[in-house]
């Protein structure tokens, strides 16, 4: 094929290490001819890793999560807590969009939403105002545990990053771990926000993240959350509430989108 090239061609000679042009041949039924070549993303293919549930916000870290494991072959569905009518039906559709957008690297995403404003309602009456950051989290990764389990999903995704937040410290994350027992996978657990916000940009997610609806995480806020939270103390104040039966509340109004 060289020989040919270089024979119809005028102006043409053969430079075999420092080529200006390289003429890429692929014979299968057919021969394909290219002289360029776009890298992909790489990874493997979607579901030889087992099957992920992200717990997708509207914010810029949790959408890069879900691409990162699909990336590895994990095959993405999606968990969305908000806190209706205190947040916002635009809110939702936010959450939607960036599903949407998710797919188009996942494929098909089967996203779950949960109202968990009667949780978050109930922590805020009955336990300190310093912890209600990481005790809705926890109620968050139980709820997803459920969901999971029900539908043999082998894990949770966060797009949690270390120190970002003040649940997000390793005492944080550890008192978050020990309210579930299924594996939960962290792809951002060591970069930075710029990092994030790259990545975020590269999959076209960034300006719907950015986009200014409330989620849930910012109702009932603490002014001073607690950032090295004790397993035991967090415990303690979950005494005070009805945990499963607040569960089982919550999960008994899921409602089910087919994203594609």
């Amino acid at each position: 094929m060289g020989g040919v090239i270089l024979r119809n061609v005028e102006g043409l000679k053969v430079d075999i290490h420092n080529p200006e042009t390289y003429v890429f041949i692929d014979i299968k039924e057919n021969a394909y001819i290219y002289t360029e070549r776009i890298e992909g993303y790489g990874g493997l293919p979607v579901g030889t890793n087992g099957k992920g549930l992200l717990l997708l916000s509207g914010g810029i870290d949790s959408p890069v999560a879900g691409f990162l494991m699909a990336k590895r072959g994990v095959e993405i569905s999606g968990i969305h807590f908000h806190s209706y009518p205190f947040t916002s039906q635009r809110a939702e559709d936010k959450v939607k969009k960036l599903a949407e957008i998710l797919s188009i690297y996942t494929g098909k995403i089967k996203l779950y939403g949960i109202n968990i404003l009667e949780i978050q309602k109930e922590l805020n009456a009955k336990c300190p105002e310093d912890e209600m950051t990481i005790l809705s989290r926890r109620f968050m990764m139980r709820i997803a545990e459920k969901i999971a389990l029900d539908n043999d999903i082998d894990a949770l995704i966060t797009g949690e990053s270390l120190g970002q937040v003040a649940s997000q410290t390793i005492q944080g994350l550890s008192v978050t771990n020990a309210a579930v027992d299924i594996p939960i996978l962290r792809p951002l657990i060591g970069l930075d926000k710029v990092e994030i916000i790259e990545v975020a940009k590269e999959i076209e997610t960034y300006e719907t993240s950015i986009l200014p609806y409330d989620d849930c995480c910012t109702l009932f806020l603490p002014k001073h959350p607690v950032t090295k939270p004790k397993l035991a103390d967090i415990e303690k104040s979950e005494e005070a509430i009805d945990v499963e039966k607040l569960i089982e509340k919550a999960i008994a109004n899921v409602e089910v989108y087919n994203i594609r």
